[in-house]
């Protein structure tokens, strides 16, 4: 996990780019525990190894969350700090009862809060220039 914590730390020296690898890393999660929820295992009971999978991956990027935002010195207000660990703490909650027993409506919750929170990423973003791009996070590839 240490390994993680320091990939974290060494994006977050520039806080754009770190937002933006959030984000995305967000959204590729969300985007596998969609295709998880949308795939047949679903007819046979639920879980699955794919599940499973994506379910740790995303309970690993969280983790990685929760060691900087314990930081004492972690630039972030208290409050919003207290918020955002209050989420993990869901996260990891939901994450295990979902190994337990998968259920659509708790996955959807944590699809939906990845997409919502990487949405709050990047739109504190500054927006593009005309002559640039869009950033298009479907093209991007991030592995946890």
């Amino acid at each position: 996990m240490q390994n993680g914590s320091k990939a974290y730390l060494a994006v977050q020296k520039n806080s754009v780019e770190g937002r933006e690898l959030e984000a995305t890393a967000l959204l590729n999660l969300a985007q596998s525990l969609q295709s998880c929820q949308e795939s047949d295992t679903w007819a046979n009971g639920g879980g699955s190894e794919e599940l499973e999978d994506a379910l740790r991956r995303n309970q690993k990027l969280w983790t990685i969350f929760q060691v900087e935002l314990e930081n004492p010195e972690h630039p972030m207000p208290v409050d919003l700090r207290l918020n955002l660990l209050r989420l993990i703490s869901y996260v990891d909650r939901t994450t295990f009862l979902l190994l337990v027993r998968p259920q659509k409506t708790q996955l959807q919750s944590l699809i939906d809060l990845n997409r919502t929170i990487a949405e709050g990423l990047l739109s504190n973003m500054q927006p593009p220039s005309e002559t640039e791009p869009a950033c298009e996070t479907d093209s991007v590839e991030v592995e946890f």
